[in-house]
């Protein structure tokens, strides 16, 4: 079968090229007019790979402000539900001296870009383990001010249990971080029940960053997550399929080539499949 596949080269090694995550869905219309959804998944990485982007419907993006591209703007103005992550620790990663940053200017030049594109869904500075809580709360507080919009502020392990109370007391949407750095482990992934649970009494939202296990998405009610997943066929060495339900992998065999660019657009098309099964499936 995967030999006259036309994604797949004959009788070379399997590989790939990666970059970034993105996401795809002909959704923001059906969202508007269908209160009954239940999850939202947001693709993130588009900013590498707009050749996956076929044309201008609308659908669920999540980029990070340390590699927005302006090619995206119009997009983010005119067509897509957008969620902008402020790529600090990327940032940070990238600056060898990160005691030398100034995180006022950083968020000065964020706030700057959400006011430019009038964004609504941005995420807070969760930099707790760098600058501290009481930091990123007057950062946080700064970034409001400066957009005269609240953020969605993210729940760590360190914050406690009594902290996420108070996110979800003072805001309507919060996010769960530590998911894609190990910070939360798979064990302990029973606890987003009871922290969704909380949340869901006081009227507030949910975002899993990096968040789409099978499994748990099925389980868990997450309002909105977001995935790089759909990179990494090519990395990985194959291809996604949704067959209705699910997002299934499909291994390349040995001695086989992936063609990135094709592949890259497959994937992407079958998570936007999935992107729209879930908004009212999941």
């Amino acid at each position: 079968m995967f030999s006259t596949h036309p994604y797949i080269y004959k009788d070379m090694e399997i590989y790939l090229a990666g970059a970034s995550s993105g996401n795809n869905n002909y959704l923001w219309k059906e969202y508007s007019e269908n209160p009954d959804k239940v999850m939202e998944i947001f693709l993130a990485g588009t900013y590498s790979r707009p050749f996956v982007l076929e044309n201008k419907d609308k659908i669920f993006v999540l980029e990070s402000f340390y590699y927005i591209k302006e090619w995206m703007f119009p997009y983010i103005k005119n067509h897509w539900h957008f969620m902008l992550d402020s790529g600090a620790f990327t940032f940070m990663s990238d600056n060898k001296n990160d005691r030398g940053i100034n995180w006022d200017e950083y968020t000065e030049r964020y706030a700057d870009l959400i006011n430019k594109l009038d964004i609504d869904l941005f995420i807070e500075l969760d930099i707790d383990v760098v600058v501290g809580i009481k930091e990123v709360e007057r950062l946080r507080n700064k970034l409001e001010k400066l957009t005269n919009k609240k953020s969605i502020p993210v729940w760590h392990k360190s914050r406690g249990k009594d902290y996420w109370f108070k996110m979800c007391d003072e805001y309507d949407y919060v996010a769960i971080g530590g998911i894609v750095t190990g910070e939360i482990k798979r064990n302990d992934h029973h606890v987003f029940r009871y922290l969704i649970n909380e949340a869901r009494k006081r009227n507030t939202k949910v975002h899993g960053l990096g968040f789409t296990t099978q499994n748990g998405l099925k389980t868990l009610r997450f309002e909105s997550v977001d995935s790089t997943a759909w990179i990494y066929g090519n990395r990985g060495g194959f291809l996604y399929k949704f067959n209705g339900e699910d997002i299934l992998k499909i291994k390349v065999p040995q001695g086989k080539r992936l063609k990135a660019r094709q592949v890259a657009i497959h994937n992407f098309k079958e998570w936007v499949k999935f992107q729209k099964y879930a908004i009212n499936n999941l």
